[in-house]
């Protein structure tokens, strides 16, 4: 994600931008080139690789304070790169209204979009709701991934782990 954005507790915090990620490159472009047709701007879609996801969450996951691991951004971070090890794409697009942001996510998921995330100055809001999504219900660094963004490992990692006492 561009430089420019901000950063909270030292990982990239896209603040009025909807993260969009795709299982292909070629769900991506076609989505990019819908969202361009509908009249976002072409600087208000960022197209990124799965390398270019693996190389900034790195570089997040190497900034980041512990008090990122409060929220959501950390688990956020990592389901992007455990995405990225598997090929998935992304668009990072300028969408600071509300009905913008919802328009955006909503053509997306009709290229194939997994998920949506909008991110606001408090909050991160999922945009493209699944029928198998469950009620996220406490934020911890311990919990592991959200089991919501599928990159293939979290609830192996879940059934394989002792429980704790």
């Amino acid at each position: 994600m561009a430089s420019t954005e901000k950063r909270s507790f030292g990982v990239s915090k896209p603040v009025g931008h909807v993260v969009i990620s795709f299982a292909s490159a070629q769900q991506a472009d076609a989505s990019a080139d819908a969202l361009r047709a509908a009249g976002f701007r072409g600087d208000d879609v960022r197209r990124l690789t799965d390398r270019d996801m693996l190389m900034q969450a790195e570089h997040d996951l190497q900034r980041a304070s512990p008090l990122a691991a409060v929220g959501q951004e950390l688990n956020l971070i990592k389901a992007r790169q455990a995405l990225a090890q598997r090929g998935y794409h992304w668009l990072i697009v300028h969408a600071p209204q509300d009905a913008d942001a919802h328009r955006a996510a909503d053509i997306a998921r009709a290229h194939g979009a997994e998920r949506a995330q909008r991110y606001g100055a408090f909050i991160i809001e999922e945009l493209i709701e699944h029928a198998v999504d469950k009620v996220h219900v406490a934020e911890s660094p311990d919990r592991g991934l959200d089991a919501e963004t599928p990159s293939g490992d979290e609830s192996e990692r879940a059934r394989l782990r002792p429980a704790r006492r």
